[in-house]
């Protein structure tokens, strides 16, 4: 199978894409060598290899879930540039439309 000018466009039309002639022409050219690639390794003999549904043996290995003590709310503004009682202040950002 080999991707024409057409299917291309298509794609392009698709994705929301404009390509000019030599952009169009590049991707062509390694849309085919893309499935140039494929179409070789549909030639290698798999029949004897057991399909690979994992890359490892482990499997759900995970830590417990073990609670500790987080940040005070002192701590967490002790290093704060600007702060009120309990909170951060950044500088205003959002003019909100005035």
């Amino acid at each position: 199978m080999k991707i024409d000018e057409k299917t291309v466009d298509h794609l392009a039309f698709l994705s929301k894409l404009e390509f000019n002639t030599e952009d169009k022409k590049d991707i062509l050219d390694e849309l085919n060598q893309m499935l140039d690639f494929v179409g070789t390794l549909n030639e290698i003999n798999t029949d004897n290899v057991a399909p690979l549904i994992h890359l490892t043996d482990g499997l759900n290995n995970l830590r417990d879930d073990i609670p500790h003590e987080g940040v005070s709310q002192e701590e967490g503004l002790k290093n704060a540039p600007d702060k009120d009682s309990y909170y951060f202040k950044v500088p205003k950002v959002i003019d909100g439309g005035k």
